[in-house]
């Protein structure tokens, strides 16, 4: 049970902070930071969603959205949101639906197996989060490093070269915890699973045996004159 329990917490609490790590690297803005600190007088960061301009002196920042979802932009854009969003909620349900499976959660007290199954459940959301997540993360740090690596072969300089940024390292960080966490609670809960399914059938058959037994003792103390008596008035009764 000790067991069973740490492992529950320990699945949370990579599953809370894998969520967080996702949402909050799709909704940040620094996936791009540009690579030439020293030549520029500002940090410039690209998201998914908008750019961001910070003065290095003053701490200024000013961000530009993007043009609207319907307009038309780089694939691997669009794709990385489509994947990152996908993350964020499998990821989140994955999470709620683990908290309902706590055995210190009072929902379903009587039902251990359900609350299991639960458990399960939620580390195979986990599971699937971890791979769009993981996916669209490291497919856009590798076209960037892509993309600034040919540009430096071919000796071209646009003025900036961008490097992947902290958003990017965040969406990695919790595509890992989604994999970590939904192993912890498809593996090794199952044998817990299988533990508690034996007690119960083992429980549930030595209370037959005992019901059994007791009609047994009853109807062999049961007096024979009365069995008899019984008998007469079911025939006067017929009759």
């Amino acid at each position: 049970a000790g067991m069973k329990f740490f492992l529950q917490y320990v699945g949370c609490f990579f599953a809370f902070f894998s969520a967080g790590f996702l949402i909050t690297s799709t909704w940040t803005d620094c996936w791009m930071v540009n690579a030439d600190d020293s030549l520029e007088v500002s940090t410039k960061c690209r998201g998914l969603w908008w750019e961001c301009v910070t003065n290095v002196f003053d701490g200024i920042q000013t961000c530009d959205e993007y043009d609207s979802i319907y307009a038309e932009h780089p694939v691997k854009l669009v794709l990385t949101r489509a994947m990152m969003i996908t993350a964020d909620i499998l990821s989140g349900f994955g999470f709620l639906f683990l908290v309902l499976g706590l055995d210190c959660v009072k929902f379903l007290p009587d039902e251990p197996l359900i609350k299991l199954r639960i458990c399960v459940v939620s580390g195979v959301m986990l599971l699937i989060a971890g791979l769009p997540g993981i996916t669209g993360s490291v497919w856009y740090a590798v076209d960037v490093y892509v993309e600034r690596s040919s540009l430096l072969f071919h000796n071209i300089f646009l003025g900036i070269q961008y490097k992947f940024g902290w958003s990017c390292w965040l969406g990695m960080a919790g595509s890992l915890g989604c994999f970590l966490s939904g192993s912890l609670l498809t593996c090794c809960m199952y044998l817990f699973r299988e533990t508690s399914s034996g007690r119960l059938h083992s429980a549930y058959s030595l209370r037959k045996g005992y019901s059994s037994a007791a009609t047994v003792v009853t109807n062999v103390h049961l007096p024979s004159s009365q069995t008899a008596t019984s008998k007469m008035y079911a025939v006067d009764t017929r009759v």
